[in-house]
């Protein structure tokens, strides 16, 4: 212990970033990192079957409980409002409390399994609202915000390891959705799922630990990576903060609702796909998907992986383009499965990408700080943009919504182009 105690350094960057260097993670953890990694990517497997799961059997359950569709799709927004909002607390709590990894992990594997219980063992809607969207909707943002934490802290140099990780949330609900198409009654799905978040999420609380506040690997120069493009390849398309912004001066910063206008008009998008293309596709709705969800995982990876060698914001706005393109060709599926089996791979891709790349964008503006409080605020604006395509879901046409949805996205590429990092004054010619 003392050997690696007098190893220790910190040292700061042109940036004035702290980085504490000299711990690896062996001596830490006893383990490689790796097994950080891995233990998240189980965790988010399990726990995105509250929202993508519900949403391929959303006409199932309206059938089976004897709701009506508005129901159905407002307990698909509530979960999703609940899952949102609880990234910013939880990353607050664990940054100010110090709370373990094990503790919050745990807690939502419990809520989101009890509540993914409800769902399949009660036709109630008032229990379904209150013990699956709400209390389950938490348990989910608790695993969700925790383990892109934990990811993010132990790889500060790999930021495309944590969209890796936030793609299990997605493409975790393709098993749920083979075993729905298997059995009679959607209640089966609902109980399956939550013994699986019980069972995954629960193991992956006993691994999961965090590293020492400003950790960073010993096998790279944090000093050389912030300023050598040799070293930090994104950097030739990506340059990082002015400084690290508080959630108080984030709140202020005009760019900051920009960025945050464009998060809510992408998950309106891909919540109202979510939850009207099951119904909207007849029979080919659980296929649809499920491609919808397998794609938007898949994607996520190779978004982290493209933001970083051509820019962030310029894979942003194509992504959110192609996902408004992508409304069009949903629409036009409506007599074609195989069109509408590719519109739901470009609504999912252009979903995911999004979601994969904000993490590395608020970064790149606003700086971050320990537990990812100012991603937490700007994901919250999923919250907002489920409501709005829970509205269109439940009390639009399907011409009506997916032509608003394709506006909306579209907006949101063009929105996005007056997107400037604050503090960074522009150069005249």
């Amino acid at each position: 212990m003392s050997g690696m105690i007098a190893t220790r350094r910190d040292v700061r960057d042109f940036y004035g970033r702290r980085y504490r260097v000299g711990e690896s993670d062996r001596e830490l953890l006893g383990r490689s990192r790796g097994w950080m990694r891995w233990a998240a990517w189980v965790a988010m497997l399990a726990a995105g079957a509250g929202q993508y799961g519900y949403g391929a059997l959303l006409p199932s359950f309206v059938s089976a409980h004897g709701w009506s569709w508005q129901q159905g799709c407002w307990v698909l927004a509530a979960w999703t409002v609940c899952q949102s909002a609880a990234l910013y607390p939880v990353a607050r709590a664990r940054a100010r409390l110090r709370l373990a990894p094990a503790f919050t992990l745990a807690a939502g594997a419990v809520l989101c399994a009890s509540g993914l219980l409800t769902l399949g063992g009660t036709g109630s809607f008032t229990v379904v609202m209150v013990n699956h969207a709400v209390l389950g909707g938490i348990g989910a943002g608790l695993i969700y915000g925790t383990c892109l934490s934990v990811v993010s802290r132990w790889y500060p140099e790999q930021p495309a390891r944590t969209a890796v990780v936030s793609g299990a949330f997605a493409y975790g609900s393709i098993p749920i959705l083979v075993v729905a198409g298997g059995v009679s009654h959607p209640a089966t799905a609902g109980v399956v799922a939550g013994l699986a978040v019980l069972v995954l999420a629960g193991a992956s609380a006993v691994v999961l630990r965090d590293p020492p506040e400003d950790w960073w690997p010993g096998h790279i120069d944090p000093r050389e990576w912030a300023l050598d493009k040799t070293v930090n390849p994104s950097l030739r398309r990506n340059r990082p903060a002015i400084r690290r912004y508080s959630v108080a001066e984030v709140v202020r910063c005009r760019q900051a609702r920009t960025l945050y206008t464009v998060v809510a008009c992408a998950a309106a998008v891909s919540l109202f796909d979510l939850a009207y293309l099951a119904a909207f596709a007849r029979g080919a709705g659980l296929a649809a998907v499920g491609a919808l969800a397998f794609a938007s995982g898949l994607a996520r990876g190779a978004a982290g992986w493209a933001g970083a060698r051509f820019g962030r914001r310029a894979i942003l706005r194509t992504a959110l383009a192609v996902g408004g393109v992508a409304q069009l060709v949903l629409l036009a599926g409506d007599r074609d499965p195989a069109v509408l089996f590719a519109g739901a791979c470009l609504a999912g891709a252009a979903s995911g990408a999004c979601y994969a790349l904000l993490p590395s964008l608020v970064e790149s503006h606003f700086g971050e700080r320990l537990g990812l409080p100012n991603f937490g605020l700007f994901y919250g604006a999923k919250a907002a943009g489920g409501l709005i395509g829970a509205v269109f879901a439940a009390y639009f046409s399907a011409v009506a919504g997916f032509l608003v949805t394709a506006g909306l996205a579209l907006f949101a590429a063009i929105l996005l182009r007056s997107l400037r990092q604050p503090g960074r004054p522009r150069l005249l010619a």
